[in-house]
């Protein structure tokens, strides 16, 4: 205690210069490095395709929100390469590696089509559609939004995690184990679980495969966590940002610095910033707010990967109002991430 109190005095007679410093430099908008071209109608969430013999040719996929809606990937230059046309108001996609199909390792894509209540499945990096899942069957609420995807490291099998427009106070999201017959894809409901505030919606969900966790945004409430393997029960885990956030907790992701430990990023909607917690210990609370210059962000996705000269710590990726998505370099986020920390123990 002595040597925080004598450093406090040592630095008093010019605190104010560093305080408006640093809160200026906080508050500054990070830049995108890329901005997609267009999609036709509304972006509302990313994925991230890591190419296995070229990180540096990897893929961002995304969706376009409408009736007429669709399925794009761009390249790390943000230009469209590939798309899917005439989805019924696609909501969000996740990507998971490994799965076999007729004998053969693929990766897949699943995407929630809202207007259908189906999950459908594509393979990567062609999107070639390999399969469908009728979601919430028997529900009087289905309307499928958002999704994320686990792979149980232990025995290999591969999971959806579907949330819905709307749905009970506790049940709310259902987890489907895929299988594959004759070169199809489908799944079987393993689980529902998951409570609800009834405030608004769940959309976003993020799953760590590495840490065997499920975390959801209950949008006016906060982020609800849960273990991601059915076999260790449906029991709450942990709620956490409650109170942080100006209307809608949205876009959920999640950056390994180590295997256990690492950021989680939540997104601040209206406010456009994003919100980060520890991955070890999201408990202790929110340790930064970004800002950032995309607008309303409904759907995020980062990785750790080195993807070349432009994203050599990764990539952190969001949707944006402009029917775009925003590329960010990972260094950047990282040194506003550091520079809030240090301000903060700073200040005490």
């Amino acid at each position: 205690m002595k040597k925080i109190k004598y450093y406090i005095i040592a630095v008093s007679v010019f605190p104010f210069a560093i305080s408006c410093t640093g809160q200026k430099e906080l508050g500054e908008k990070l830049k995108p490095t890329v901005i997609t071209e267009t999609v036709a109608h509304d972006t509302d969430d990313p994925a991230i395709w890591i190419n296995p013999e070229d990180a540096s040719k990897s893929i961002i996929i995304g969706t376009d929100k409408d009736t007429d809606g669709g399925l794009y990937a761009f390249d790390l230059n943000g230009k469209i390469i590939h798309k899917v046309s005439g989805l019924q108001r696609p909501n969000n996609v996740d990507i998971e590696y490994g799965f076999t199909v007729n004998g053969k390792k693929v990766d897949i894509a699943a995407v929630t089509e809202r207007e259908t209540n189906k999950v459908k499945l594509y393979t990567l990096p062609e999107l070639k559609e390999v399969g469908e899942i009728s979601v919430f069957e028997g529900e009087t609420e289905r309307g499928p939004m958002g999704i994320s995807m686990y792979k149980n490291p232990g025995t290999g099998d591969i999971f959806v995690v579907v949330g819905r427009k709307s749905g009970p106070k506790d049940g709310y999201l259902w987890q489907y184990k895929l299988s594959e017959k004759n070169g199809t894809i489908t799944g079987e409901v393993v689980r529902k679980f998951g409570k609800y505030s009834g405030l608004k919606e769940i959309e976003s969900i993020a799953v760590d495969d590495e840490k065997g966790y499920i975390y959801y945004s209950d949008e006016q409430f906060g982020v609800h966590q849960y273990y991601a393997d059915p076999a260790k029960g449906n029991d709450e885990l942990l709620v956490f940002g409650k109170g942080d956030f100006t209307s809608d907790v949205e876009g959920i992701s999640i950056y390994p610095t180590s295997p256990q430990n690492g950021y989680i990023l939540v997104s601040n909607q209206q406010k456009d910033t994003f919100n980060v917690y520890l991955r070890e210990n999201p408990a202790k609370g929110k340790i930064a707010e970004i800002p950032v210059s995309t607008s309303e962000s409904d759907g995020s996705e980062v990785t750790n990967i080195n993807l070349g000269p432009a994203f050599p710590k990764g990539v952190f990726v969001a949707m944006s109002n402009g029917r775009v998505f925003h590329f960010y370099d990972w260094r950047v986020i990282e040194e506003r991430i550091k520079k809030t920390i240090k301000t903060a123990d700073q200040s005490r």
